[in-house]
């Protein structure tokens, strides 16, 4: 397996290029400063995983992720980042994988191997996923909601529901303890009260989830969190993916109860 890696700037692109090897995942990791050389690079190469920089001059990643897809359709994007902002272009783009920077090797592994795996599983995927999937709604126009089998997942507190509802909005991407608690809570301290009290409110979501029977679509490690999507059927990503039906479903609101969830519905308004 070939993995790139593009940054413009070396000691970062040095640093993502180490770690990347520690993890022996790829025979071929190969780094670029300039996106012309690497998409020079795969005119003559096929590589299985790209990681990319985002804020690039000349040719950004966004841009250069587009350019890679058209020779490499199948190849798995994960963008590397110091800007949050970013976030809603990247899942856009239907990137495998968001990091922002600096990165962390278990992070990056975590990342890594979901990608992977997400491949292995789009190549043929089983019916139990499928009925999975088809027995768990997510809908986040209007109000958040989880539904299994057609009723909604009552939770004991609101803000383990706000906590998943986050993690939906991160598409898949892990998000660590310490991000989640200033999305939640915002200006608050993260103090070791509250981290207690995030741990209550973790285990709260893990047991009405698990009382629902559907545990499996969340998963927690090393201090990092995040929903699986393969797990269960969401409004917000078949928009995303250019559903017309969801497209049309969409009115302008989205998870109005969270003022965090103001940057996505921009986005799906100007999109739509």
């Amino acid at each position: 397996m070939r993995a790139i890696c593009v940054d413009d700037e070396a000691l970062i692109l040095q640093r993502t290029v180490s770690l990347v090897k520690k993890t022996n995942i790829f025979d071929d990791v190969e780094s670029f400063m300039e996106p012309v050389e690497a998409l020079e690079y795969l005119d003559s190469k096929k590589a299985d995983l790209a990681l990319l920089d985002i804020d690039m001059p000349d040719m950004g990643g966004l841009e250069l992720a587009t350019n890679i897809k058209q020779r490499c359709p199948d190849i798995k994007i994960i963008f590397l980042t110091g800007y949050s902002e970013y976030a809603i272009d990247a899942y856009a783009m239907h990137a495998t994988g968001y990091l922002l920077k600096p990165i962390g090797y278990d992070k990056l592994l975590s990342e890594l191997q979901y990608a992977l795996e997400s491949s292995e599983s789009g190549a043929g995927s089983s019916n139990t996923t499928n009925e999975n999937s088809s027995r768990i709604k997510v809908e986040t126009f209007g109000y958040f909601n989880i539904l299994v089998d057609g009723k909604p997942v009552i939770f004991k507190r609101n803000k383990a529901k706000e906590l998943i509802a986050c993690l939906v909005d991160r598409r898949g991407q892990f998000v660590s303890r310490k991000d989640i608690f200033y999305i939640l809570w915002e200006d608050d301290d993260y103090d070791r009260a509250k981290q207690k009290y995030l741990d209550t409110i973790i285990r709260s979501l893990k047991d009405t989830l698990d009382e629902y029977g559907v545990g499996d679509i969340f998963e927690s490690e090393k201090g990092l969190m995040r929903v699986v999507p393969e797990k269960f059927d969401c409004d917000l990503y078949r928009f995303l993916n250019n559903d017309e039906e969801a497209i049309d479903s969409f009115r302008g609101e989205y998870m109005s109860s969270y003022s965090w969830a103001c940057e996505t519905e921009g986005y799906l308004s100007d999109r739509k």
